[in-house]
């Protein structure tokens, strides 16, 4: 009976997947017209009779809430424009010219705010100039604060009434040979006391942090990334329980190798250890495909992931589960334990010094699954410790950057 049970929640979770990739397939859809991509550059492709536009895939939000332009060619007349539209915005319109658009406009320093007329707010800028839009929010009055910078310094800022729609950055051109630098990743952070936004670093999600650095939701590898020792591990500050029991990433940048991985695994994991590797862990690792369950040798499960793809992980818990362990309880050194491999390879077989020794205590079993752009890749079954399973990503060559979403399924 118990297996049927699982199966039937097994399945409702296929279907839950299968929505929100549905609705990720029209929501996180980029859109240009009269304009080419090219990685992240974006050139004008009209006849300057028209206006080209280009509305990102993601609106800017709290863990993301800025982005840069920077401007290679100013073409025949600069009509470079940098803003925010709803994602339903005219391609054939200038951001910043139809209603709930604003946008500063390159070729004459002015603001748009919803109109074609617009209102003096900075310099003109040129080729080389770095043009840049983030959001703050005023959560006592509904208020959005929309600012724009040029060269790193804040112009100026306007105040939009809170809309039920996400804003997403949009560049707009008009010109012949105009061309741009797209950076939809772009970190704002000054000083308080200058009295401009601080973003928010989202660190207070993170338990453990080793050569990785967080922007946002943006985690980026910064170690060495030289060998297998060079691992950078991110650690939830939470373990996944039966209200949040899935998280994801997107790779927004592979780095040199795309060495990364994926996965849960106990508090306290080895830090120099990619996720999958050490006891006590399980995970899906993108360069290869494979999973690996507290093992360096992994199995083969799923097919390689690259820069735009999304991975997911979760745990199907019993219906009668409960974490009896708070955030600060003392005993976690029980880990997950499997059936171990026929196969050894003594290049993971030595302990770390931060790598302690565990008595042999099998926990409850759960079904751990793995998503991939939000199509289930497979399932493993592992005994659960005692405290939980920590949502954990490890990342090991340089330029490596995910993006990671610790809630997808919320509200």
């Amino acid at each position: 009976m118990d297996d049927i049970n699982l199966h039937y929640r097994f399945l409702n979770w296929r279907r839950r997947i299968r929505e929100i990739r549905d609705v990720r397939a029209v929501r996180y859809r980029e859109r240009l017209k009269r304009m080419l991509r090219d990685g992240d550059v974006l050139r004008y492709h009209g006849n300057s009779d028209e206006v080209g536009c280009f509305v990102a895939a993601r609106p800017l939000s709290r863990g993301n809430p800025y982005y840069e332009v920077t401007v290679i060619d100013t073409g025949v007349r600069g009509m470079i424009a940098v803003g925010l539209v709803p994602q339903a915005y005219r391609l054939d319109h200038q951001p910043g010219w139809l209603p709930e658009s604003v946008a500063f406009h390159a070729d004459d320093g002015k603001l748009y705010n919803g109109s074609t007329v617009g209102q003096q707010f900075g310099p003109k800028c040129c080729r080389g100039d770095r043009i840049g839009c983030g959001i703050t929010s005023d959560s006592d009055d509904g208020q959005l604060t929309v600012f724009f910078t040029k060269n790193g310094e804040e112009l100026g800022s306007v105040e939009l009434p809170a809309a039920p729609d996400a804003l997403y950055p949009a560049v707009g051109m008009h010109s012949l040979g105009e061309e741009v630098l797209l950076d939809l990743n772009a970190e704002w952070r000054t000083e308080e006391d200058d009295g401009k936004m601080i973003v928010d670093s989202h660190e207070e999600d993170w338990g453990r942090l080793h050569d990785v650095r967080v922007t946002g939701t943006l985690l980026e590898y910064v170690g060495r990334g030289k060998s297998i020792v060079d691992v950078g591990l991110a650690q939830a500050r939470r373990p996944l329980n039966t209200r949040f029991h899935y998280y994801e990433l997107e790779i927004t940048d592979a780095g040199e190798k795309c060495y990364i991985a994926l996965g849960l695994a106990c508090r306290g994991y080895p830090k120099n250890r990619h996720p999958g590797w050490s006891r006590g862990s399980v995970a899906y690792h993108a360069d290869d495909g494979k999973l690996f369950h507290g093992s360096g040798v992994g199995d083969p499960f799923g097919p390689c992931c690259s820069e735009g793809d999304i991975m997911g992980c979760g745990i199907l818990f019993p219906r009668d589960y409960s974490l009896d362990c708070g955030d600060d309880a003392d005993d976690w050194d029980v880990e997950v334990f499997h059936k171990p491999s026929e196969v050894q390879n003594d290049l993971y077989a030595g302990k770390d010094d931060d790598e302690q020794e565990a008595e042999d205590v099998g926990g409850r079993k759960v079904m751990v699954f793995f998503t991939r752009n939000g199509k289930l890749v497979g399932r493993s079954q592992v005994a659960l410790p005692v405290g939980g399973l920590y949502p954990t990503i490890g990342m090991m060559s340089s330029g490596e950057k995910v993006r990671v979403d610790l809630q997808p399924l919320s509200g």
